[in-house]
């Protein structure tokens, strides 16, 4: 199982062969997949299961064939997993008349935590300023930082986090990542599934893609990227000689089409070591000096769109 990128050696969570269907929708379809140490992405379009993933993950779902495991524990028999783990859902799950203080001291009463640990959290996301205010005033933004101070408040070992960047500006988005960063910098493991997809980016190297329920891809971009050999990659080109190096280009080995666009040339190839070298050869011939030879998709957005076309 450790040859599989979507699997790593020594989980701390296990997914094993997980379905889950409500009445004849399936969700999630026979997922295998693990999480250990460090940061891992869950990408995937609208509706494609990553919250269901996240709630069978939790406990919170109970799975209709397979098996989840946090550290080789069933969360559904053994409720004390829950002492290293922490959930921060998409939806808001906050009472709107109590503070954020109050919100937050409720959640470490529960978790066992304490006072002082309910202001570190609340100092980590920076609203100690805005501590004493009702919840139910906050904008979006404000809300997700509450929901995840309150989670922090316990320093989970696992945290599970469904798109907690909703609603949040870039100044805050970039703390949370920090944030986000130190834990899993600190071995502490750290699932998200986000659709502000350069921050995930930033955040993870590993990525793990679901559409319509399945597991689509797992490992980083470039590995992902490289297993769709079937989609030509696309590649900027910029030189002192654009058009005649453009015109050179059109119809030659590993080229499958050409653009000129703003002055660069953007090419398509499914062989970028072979496109490189006719880029080469040609601008030796041309006298074209090229500037910069980038690949454009080679990114979390680029892999996106091609799961969205894909449904």
């Amino acid at each position: 199982m450790t040859a599989s990128p979507a699997w790593v050696a020594d989980p701390t969570i296990a997914v094993r062969g997980v379905s889950k269907w409500f009445g004849q929708k399936v969700a999630v379809s026979d997922v295998t997949c693990s999480f250990g140490p460090g940061i891992t992405g869950l990408l995937g379009p609208n509706g494609a299961g990553k919250t269901t993933l996240l709630r069978l993950i939790c406990g919170l779902l109970v799975p209709g064939d397979g098996e989840v495991t946090i550290r080789g524990v069933n969360p559904r028999r053994d409720p004390s997993v829950y002492r290293d783990l922490a959930l921060v859902p998409e939806e808001d799950a906050v009472y709107g008349f109590q503070t954020a203080r109050e919100f937050v001291r409720y959640s470490a009463a529960l978790s066992g935590a304490g006072r002082s640990e309910a202001e570190e959290a609340l100092a980590t996301v920076r609203l100690l300023d805005a501590a004493d205010r009702p919840i139910s005033g906050f904008s979006k933004g404000m809300r997700q930082r509450a929901k995840v101070a309150a989670a922090l408040v316990s320093t989970p070992l696992l945290l599970v986090l469904d798109e907690p960047l909703n609603g949040t500006d870039p100044v805050q988005r970039a703390h949370l990542i920090d944030t986000f960063r130190d834990l899993a910098r600190r071995g502490h493991t750290v699932l998200v599934s986000s659709h502000v997809l350069a921050e995930v980016e930033r955040m993870s190297g590993r990525v793990l893609a679901m559409v319509d329920g399945k597991l689509a891809a797992a490992g980083d971009i470039g590995a992902i990227r490289a297993a769709m050999s079937h989609i030509p990659y696309r590649v900027k080109v910029e030189s002192d000689g654009s058009r005649p190096l453009a015109s050179a280009l059109v119809g030659m080995e590993h080229v499958a089409g050409v653009t000129l666009e703003a002055g660069a040339v953007h090419v398509e190839t499914t062989d970028l070591s072979g496109l490189g070298h006719v880029i080469a050869d040609t601008a030796r011939r041309l006298e074209v000096r090229i500037t910069r030879f980038e690949p454009e998709d080679e990114s979390l957005e680029s892999v996106f769109r091609y799961l969205v076309g894909r449904r």
